[in-house]
């Protein structure tokens, strides 16, 4: 299975992970605490969380890479509407070999 991971340096990590778990929490079985998070978006497409002091880790796997790369999207495009307020910059993912 594909995956990728972004690491995204904010120190407000927590709290967007919070906010990206309870967005998701309407339409999918998320699980979440203040620094774990994870959001099955299907049977075979799942978003992890990790929160630290200072940066905000984000893991994707999907059965493909077009859909690795939608997830991708999805994922980063909601992180940076929720920190509006922060310039988080371009979100870059590393794909696993």
């Amino acid at each position: 299975m594909p995956t990728s991971q972004a690491r995204v340096p904010t120190s407000e990590a927590s709290r967007y992970l919070t906010q990206l778990c309870r967005h998701w929490s309407h339409k999918f079985p998320v699980e979440a605490d203040s620094d774990h998070g994870v959001v099955p978006f299907g049977e075979d497409r799942v978003c992890t969380f990790e929160a630290s002091a200072d940066a905000l880790l984000m893991k994707v796997a999907t059965p493909d890479q077009s859909a690795l790369t939608r997830l991708e999207n999805v994922v980063s495009d909601h992180l940076l509407r929720f920190a509006f307020r922060e310039n988080l910059g371009e979100i870059r993912w590393s794909r696993a070999a």
